[in-house]
C-alpha cells in the first residue's frame, strides 16, 4: 500500500490529553468514515498484501533533500529487514553548509562484532546493494556508520543529535587505490573539488563517497570542458568509479581521432543568401504594410556633457562590424526576397 499516517479509533480510544485542550483538539479528530473520533498517531505506516500493517517510522522524520521529500522511516524499515541488522536509524546531516546528506546508522547483531564489521567493506556494500534494489537514487544513504549501540535520550528514544558524523576519509583510506593514468589523475582532481574531499581512489563509487545527481551534473560539465567529450548522466550511474569513467573517456577520445569532421568555413561577403522562416514572415508583413514600422523598437537617449563624436562613431562602427545583422540588406530579386551581408563600412539598412 501507499505510506500514510496511522489513525486509531474504537471504544478503547482515550478522551484526550490531560489538561492540554489544544493538543487534544489537534490530535483527536472527527472520524470522516463513520462515528466517533480518530487519534492521529504521527506514525507512518502502510498496508501489506496479507492485510497486516507495516510500521515505517515517524512522520516528523520526513526531510526534503535536493527537492525530494524523503521518509526516513521507509529507509529504516527496509534496512531493518536485512538479516544482519539488529536496529538502525537514518538521519539527514548537514556537516557541510548547503550539503544535506543521508546517513544510515546500523547496529549489527552481537554475534558479529562491530570491530570486524567496520573493517569489512563488503558488509557496507551488502547493505547498500540491498537498498539499491528497493529505493530510488535520491533516497540512498550517502554513508553508513556501524555502531555497537545507538545513543538514547532519558525517555528511551534515539538521540539523533548524539549520532557521530561519518568518517568517509577513513573508509576511503582502507581501500584507496591511486590514479594510474593521466586521465585518472584529472578525474581524481575533479572529484576532490566537486565532492570536497582530500583524495579519492579510482575504485571509489561516486555516490558512495557523497555524490548525488546535482553534483553529478557539475562533474560532467567539468569533464566536458577539460576532455572535450560528452558523457550522458546515465553513464555516470552505470560507471560510477574513476577507473570506469577514464575508460569511457579514453574510448570517446579515440573515436574522435578516427572520425574526421570537415571544418566550417567562413562564407564570402556580398553573397546572396536565402531568408530564414522568421525573416520571410517579417518580409511578407512588410509587403502588406510598407514602412509600417510595426517591429521597430525606438529608443531616445539624452547625453549630458561634451560629446566626442569621433569616439561615438567609432563605437557604433565597431558594433556594426561585430553584428552582421546590422550590415544586412534585404532585396527583391525576381519576386523572391534575399539577404546580402555587406562588407564592413559598406553601410546598409
Amino acid at each position: 500500500g501507499v505510506p500514510g499516517e496511522l489513525h486509531i479509533g474504537g471504544v478503547g480510544l482515550a478522551r484526550g490529553y490531560l489538561n492540554r485542550p489544544e493538543l487534544t483538539q489537534e490530535k483527536f479528530i472527527i472520524n470522516p468514515f463513520g462515528s466517533g473520533r480518530l487519534y492521529k498517531t504521527g506514525d507512518l505506516a502502510r498496508y501489506l498484501s496479507d492485510g497486516n500493517i507495516e510500521y515505517l517510522g515517524r512522520i516528523d522524520n520526513q526531510v526534503k533533500i535536493r527537492g525530494f521529500r524523503i521518509e526516513l522511516g521507509e529507509i529504516e524499515a527496509l534496512l531493518s529487514r536485512h538479516d544482519d541488522v539488529q536496529i538502525c536509524c537514518v538521519i539527514a546531516r548537514e556537516d557541510t553548509p548547503g550539503e544535506k546528506r543521508l546517513v544510515a546508522y546500523v547496529v549489527p547483531y552481537p554475534q558479529v562484532t562491530c570491530t570486524e564489521r567496520s573493517r569489512s567493506t563488503p558488509t557496507i556494500d551488502q547493505l547498500r546493494h540491498s537498498l539499491k534494489t528497493k529505493l530510488p537514487e535520491y533516497m540512498m544513504p550517502n554513508a553508513f556508520v556501524l555502531l555497537e549501540s545507538l545513543p538514547l535520550t532519558p525517555n528511551g528514544k534515539v538521540d539523533r543529535r548524539a549520532l557521530p558524523a561519518p568518517d568517509l576519509q577513513s573508509e576511503q583510506k582502507e581501500k584507496y587505490v591511486p590514479p594510474r593514468t593521466p586521465i585518472e589523475e584529472m578525474l581524481a582532481q575533479i572529484w576532490t573539488q566537486v565532492l570536497k574531499l582530500e583524495r579519492v581512489g579510482i575504485h571509489d563509487n561516486f555516490f558512495e563517497v557523497g555524490g548525488h545527481s546535482l553534483l553529478a551534473t557539475q562533474m560532467l560539465s567539468r569533464i566536458r570542458n577539460i576532455f572535450k567529450v560528452e558523457l550522458p548522466l546515465r553513464e555516470l550511474f552505470a560507471r560510477a568509479t574513476i577507473a570506469e569513467l577514464a575508460q569511457s573517456i579514453g574510448q570517446l577520445q579515440q573515436q574522435d581521432l578516427e572520425l574526421f569532421t570537415p571544418p566550417i568555413l567562413a562564407r564570402a561577403e556580398n553573397v546572396r543568401l536565402p531568408l530564414s522562416y522568421a525573416q520571410q514572415r517579417l518580409w511578407f508583413l512588410d509587403q502588406l504594410q510598407p514602412l509600417g514600422g510595426l517591429y521597430n523598437i525606438p529608443l531616445t537617449l539624452r547625453l549630458i556633457g561634451t560629446l566626442n563624436v569621433a569616439a561615438l562613431e567609432q563605437s557604433l562602427q565597431e558594433i556594426i562590424h561585430r553584428h552582421e545583422v546590422l550590415r544586412t540588406n534585404f532585396i527583391n530579386v525576381d519576386g523572391q526576397p534575399i539577404q546580402i551581408i555587406r562588407e564592413q563600412g559598406a553601410g546598409g539598412r
